[in-house]
């Protein structure tokens, strides 16, 4: 039901060593056409990650030395750049994900750290794959029928062993919109809540009736 990153990652992965020269870097990125190349050392295990960005500093750097690009350029990036090798471009602090977490945490990575991309590694630290942000939002290009199914036949039928009539799913753009008549408030808000991790989900619209928390009750007729 819920979408992992092993189910949207690419693999194998173009990935290179720390001796890498930045010839075989950039025709390894143009060849693939990707965007950045993970560095691995003996055991798979990432050790940085080169980016288009830093081959294009290098470039830069050798074409345009003067006082003005350096004061542009950032002190460290400018040291970086002047590498010719992966170990010397490569950026050291990388960000991965296990092939088991679920998609949303990867999403929430990229946002709040501003990441085009994250390698997978697995449980002991070696990579296995790489996702991006193109990866992610692919697992919103679902059919809406496909989406309202999997609600009825597994969240509703089976999982809560609910008769589906009794409850109303309809899936527009992503957007889901349930309604009826739970038993209970917690129950209601159970079944919002797997709704919203199923794959391909944009947001859930709680349309239920609850029942009262505290039902009148009716006093004695005088």
């Amino acid at each position: 039901m819920n979408a992992t990153v092993r189910d949207i990652m690419t693999t194998p992965v173009v990935a290179v060593s720390a001796d890498t020269t930045f010839k075989e870097m950039a025709a390894l990125i143009r060849q693939h056409r990707i965007s950045a190349l993970p560095v691995i050392d003996a055991h798979k295990k990432v050790i940085g990650l080169v980016s288009e960005a830093d081959l294009l500093a290098t470039e830069a750097v050798a074409g345009e030395q003067n006082e003005a690009f350096s004061a542009i350029v950032r002190r460290k990036e400018l040291k970086k750049a002047g590498g010719t090798v992966a170990r010397d471009l490569m950026s050291r602090s990388v960000v991965t994900v296990s092939p088991w977490d679920a998609v949303e945490h990867a999403a929430r990575l990229m946002y709040a750290l501003r990441l085009k991309r994250l390698p997978v590694t697995d449980a002991d630290g070696a990579l296995v794959g790489i996702i991006t942000r193109s990866d992610v939002l692919a697992v919103f290009d679902r059919p809406d029928a496909e989406i309202r199914a999997e609600i009825v036949d597994q969240i509703v039928t089976h999982e809560f062993l609910l008769d589906p009539r009794h409850y109303t799913v309809a899936v527009e753009a992503g957007v889901v919109t349930m309604g009826g008549h739970p038993e209970t408030t917690a129950l209601g808000q159970a079944m919002v809540r797997q709704a919203r991790r199923v794959r391909g989900v944009v947001a859930v619209r709680d349309q239920f009736a609850y029942p009262d928390a505290y039902p009148v009750v009716a006093g004695p007729v005088l």
